[in-house]
């Protein structure tokens, strides 16, 4: 696959495809068309036969810093109906990924906040470099994470998303994997060999199987449409919000 701005899609001859994060002058940080691409990367990948599993990997010091400056004005400026609608092209890029019919394996090697929190969140394994921080920011500008709350809170569960959704801290790997947002830790230099093990094993396994057992566990006692329905709806909400008004504009000034 060709033509993509902000991230490479390669596809090896074992079939172990890689997703790589293309911005790293601005740590990756999603705009429109980082989301769209993700979208569309992730409908071919899954519609690929050849593909048994998905890398999404980052290049430089960061893994995802969340959203872009210039797109979250483009957002301050919209009208609620447009910002609704660009949390619903965010929200079904995670679902893409989500219910990506391959094993998605996130190969974490730096700092992951806001929106790509989300990204680890909607990968079914996550390998994470030792001493890299995450955190859910939203609240520090006004706003919620909420487009990216029911994937979230599917992967961590209530208890621990409540330690963490509004207080715009920064924690470790320890925490993500007590809360199992993060699978594995290891020295950064052995990401590829931990990454590569897990791909393996896929190699091993019936595709067809992987691809119902998994479309099994995301059907269990879920009803991710409605959630995305209400996130959507809350961001707006805090948006509009003379709070998140405030907040935004003093951050988006200085930047």
């Amino acid at each position: 696959m060709s033509g993509f701005e902000t991230i490479r899609v390669e596809t090896g001859a074992d079939g172990i495809a890689t997703v790589t994060l293309d911005r790293p002058e601005k740590h990756h940080a999603m705009n429109a068309a980082m989301i769209a691409e993700l979208t569309e990367a992730a409908a071919t990948l899954g519609n690929d036969a050849a593909v048994r599993a998905v890398v999404l990997a980052a290049t430089g010091p960061s893994f995802c810093a969340g959203g872009d400056l210039d797109w979250m004005r483009q957002q301050q400026a919209a009208d609620r109906a447009g910002k609704m609608a660009e949390a619903g092209r965010l929200s079904a890029m995670l679902a893409g990924l989500n219910a990506l019919p391959k094993p998605l394996i996130a190969r974490v090697q730096g700092n992951v906040y806001g929106g790509g929190v989300g990204l680890v969140a909607v990968s079914d394994i996550a390998i994470a470099a030792d001493g890299i921080r995450l955190a859910l920011t939203e609240t520090r500008l006004g706003l919620v994470p909420a487009t990216i709350g029911p994937f979230v809170v599917a992967r961590m569960g209530r208890g621990f998303a409540r330690q963490v959704f509004f207080s715009g801290s920064t924690f470790g790997t320890d925490f993500a994997m007590r809360a199992g947002l993060i699978h594995e830790t290891c020295p950064g230099d052995m990401l590829d060999e931990r990454v590569r093990r897990h791909a393996d094993a896929v190699l091993k396994t019936a595709p067809g199987a992987v691809a119902a057992a998994k479309a099994l566990c995301l059907d269990l006692g879920t009803d991710e449409a409605e959630d995305i329905r209400t996130s959507i709806a809350a961001l707006a909400d805090r948006w509009e919000s003379d709070e998140a008004q405030e907040r935004i504009g003093a951050f988006l000034g200085g930047g």
